[in-house]
């Protein structure tokens, strides 16, 4: 069992980003497991290696060991590579739609943006490193039947839900969607603990996996941490940064809060997430969001 934890390097750690590495962490240990740590840092306009190194400051400073680091932007070679076999099959395409385009159609995807219609589908693709619009991965007209390890029903028929992912952007940058399929393969990633958030774009991914005959792991989604926002819920992110909680609280005083908050233990106290490992169940682990606030310099993580 081969697990990973992979967020990306585009900000400040926050109370998300540490409870899901401890649920990833706690997965694959209390099943006798490897937990490697993946930097996702493709997006050169928003990563900085400050931030890469504060993630695995703060992984260490919370208790969690990794079997392995992979830092995402050395695989630059198998990335194009799977390009080269995608080509090769006649799968790439350019496309020059705007999101204003997508947007016209007024249809929205499973993740809440807006869906693409298959609009340049046709359209020649010649050298794709020569290429300066977007490429996309022609999907096969197939639906995918998944029900995730938490009951979670995924199934979809990206091609026309989701509509043909984006694989390489107009800057050149890999895209999320092919770099994860083929990061998890080469490191023969078995089973896939991530945000509730991803969960729709899994059926894309796992037909990616099939147009590179590649391996599906198993998949997981757990809850997500929110925040108010101008009266709404918003998936926490940078309001409530490393920096603060690690002024706060000592590690083992955190872990106690997030594994509290996880309903792995019944109050808050000094924990480690070692001496989470014999008791970690998921079925203790909430399957609604919850709301995070941080009052009085202290993390208050309840029902949302």
């Amino acid at each position: 069992m081969i697990s990973r934890f992979a967020p990306s390097t585009t900000g400040e750690a926050h109370p998300g980003t540490l409870l899901s590495a401890l649920l990833v962490w706690l997965d694959a240990r209390s099943r006798g497991g490897r937990a490697l740590l993946r930097l996702e840092d493709l997006d050169t306009t928003r990563t900085k290696a400050t931030f890469a190194t504060q993630l695995v400051d703060a992984c260490t400073w919370l208790g969690l060991d990794w079997d392995a680091t992979i830092v995402q932007s050395d695989r630059t070679a198998r990335h194009e590579a799977a390009l080269d076999q995608l080509a090769a099959a006649g799968r790439l395409y350019p496309c020059s739609c705007s999101r204003a385009d997508r947007a016209a159609s007024s249809r929205r995807a499973p993740d809440g943006g807006w869906a693409y219609d298959n609009t340049c589908r046709e359209r020649p693709l010649g050298d794709w490193r020569a290429q300066t619009d977007p490429l996309r991965l022609r999907l096969d007209d197939d639906r995918v039947f998944l029900v995730d390890d938490g009951g979670r029903d995924l199934s979809q028929s990206p091609a026309t839900e989701m509509g043909d992912p984006v694989v390489r952007r107009r800057d050149g940058v890999i895209a999320y969607h092919l770099a994860v399929v083929v990061d998890d393969a080469d490191a023969q990633i078995t089973n896939v603990v991530r945000g509730v958030d991803i969960a729709p774009s899994t059926a894309t991914q796992i037909l990616i996996q099939r147009a590179l005959a590649l391996p599906t792991p198993s998949y997981r989604h757990h809850f997500l941490l929110l925040e108010s926002a101008n009266e709404k819920l918003a998936k926490l992110h940078g309001s409530i940064p490393y920096s603060a909680l690690r002024a706060a609280y000592s590690g083992p005083a955190l872990c106690g809060v997030l594994a509290h908050g996880a309903n792995l233990i019944d109050a808050p106290g000094d924990v480690t997430p070692a001496e989470l490992v014999a008791s970690f169940d998921w079925e203790r682990v909430p399957t609604e969001d919850r709301l995070a606030r941080f009052v009085d310099g202290r993390l208050v993580i309840s029902a949302a």
